[in-house]
C-alpha cells in the first residue's frame, strides 16, 4: 500500500464508520464478508488471495512476507462461515535472507493449473515462482527499475496457458502498462485504460479466459472504494472494461487481493481480501460477490 494512503487510513475509517455511500453497483451481488482474525501475528497486511478447491482451499499473501494456506467452511448459500489458517510461512529477501521489510514486500499472488505459487514484490521489484528448494527469482523486465518503490508489481494472474501478467499500482498517462511473461522473457506493449482515480491493486482470471482487475480509490473524508472490471484478452490486446462491480467509499475496508472462481453450483464468485496495515481500527476482511 503506498505510505500516504497508509498514513490516511485510520482518519478516513473513522469517518467511513460514520457516513457510508451506497454500498455497491454493477450486476454483481454480495455473498458475504467475513472478517479474518486469528492469534498469529504475521495475519494482517492481506495484499492477495486465492481460493481453491471450489471455495474449500484458501491461500492468503501478507505484504509482510508471510504467505498462509488455510480450508474455508462455508454455508447452505456459499457464504463464509469459518476459515482455517495454518502457521504462516515465511518469505525470503532475493539475498535468501528476511532482509528489510521493503525487501519482501510481497503484494501479488497467482496460482497456474498445476498448482504453483507466483508471487510479485513491490519494494524489490520482481516476481518469482515458488518450488519445494525456496523461490525462483524471474529475469526482470526492463520497465520495472522505473517504477516506484511503493507503487509497483501490486497485481499478479496467470491464464490458461500459463504465462504470468502483472502490472504496477502506480503508473503515468492514460495507459496502464501490463507485463505478461512467456516462453521465458516478459512482453511489453500490452495496456488497459485508465478510468478515473482508481488504481490497480489486484487480478485473476476466469475459467472462460476473462481478465479481471480490481482497482482500489481512496478518499480522506469517505475511506476506501473498491471496483472490479473485466476485460477480453485477444492477440490484439486487451479490451472491453465494463464496471462489473463497484463499492461506495467506506462500505469495506482496504480491498486488495483478487481472486476469481466457480463454485458447485456453477456461480463465477470474486473474492477479495483487505490489507488493515497492522491497524487496530482498519478490519482484515474476506469478503465475496457473485459475478454471474
Amino acid at each position: 500500500m503506498h505510505p500516504r494512503l497508509a498514513q490516511l487510513a485510520l482518519t478516513a475509517a473513522l469517518a467511513g464508520a460514520i457516513t457510508l455511500s451506497a454500498w455497491a453497483e454493477g450486476p454483481a451481488r454480495l455473498l458475504g464478508a467475513f472478517a479474518l482474525d486469528g492469534p498469529d501475528p504475521m495475519l494482517g497486511g492481506l495484499s492477495a488471495i486465492e481460493v481453491t478447491d471450489g471455495g474449500r482451499g484458501i491461500v492468503l499473501l501478507s505484504d509482510r512476507g508471510a504467505l498462509f494456506r488455510g480450508t474455508v467452511a462455508r454455508g447452505g448459500s456459499g457464504e463464509v462461515t469459518g476459515v482455517a489458517l495454518a502457521p504462516a510461512a515465511l518469505l525470503m529477501a532475493r539475498s535468501g535472507e528476511r532482509g528489510q521489510r521493503g525487501q519482501r514486500d510481497s503484494e501479488g499472488l497467482a496460482m497456474d493449473g498445476r498448482g504453483r505459487l507466483f508471487l510479485s514484490f513491490e519494494g524489490d521489484h520482481r516476481v518469482v515462482m515458488l518450488t519445494e528448494d525456496g523461490a525462483v527469482i524471474l529475469p526482470a523486465a526492463p520497465g520495472f527499475a522505473a517504477m516506484e518503490a511503493n507503487g509497483s508489481l501490486e497485481a499478479l494472474a496467470v491464464d490458461a496457458e500459463g504465462r504470468l501478467y502483472t502490472l504496477p499500482e502506480v503508473s503515468e498517462g492514460p495507459e496502464i502498462p501490463v507485463f505478461r511473461h512467456a516462453t521465458g522473457q516478459w512482453q511489453q506493449g500490452l495496456s488497459i485504460p485508465r478510468l478515473g482515480s482508481f488504481r490497480p491493486v489486484g487480478a485473476d482470471f476466469d475459467d472462460r479466459g476473462r481478465f479481471y482487475l480490481l482497482e482500489r480509490d481512496f478518499s480522506l473524508l469517505f475511506g476506501f472504494a473498491a471496483r472490479i472490471r473485466v476485460f477480453d484478452l485477444d492477440p490484439e490486446g486487451f479490451s472491453g472494461g465494463r464496471i462489473a462491480w463497484q463499492s461506495g467509499h467506506g462500505a469495506f475496508s482496504n480491498l486488495e487481493g483478487l481472486s476469481v472462481w466457480r463454485d458447485g453450483q456453477g456461480r463465477l464468485v470474486a473474492s477479495m481480501v483487505s490489507d488493515d496495515n497492522f491497524s487496530p481500527i482498519l478490519p482484515t476482511e474476506l469478503v465475496e460477490v457473485i459475478l454471474e
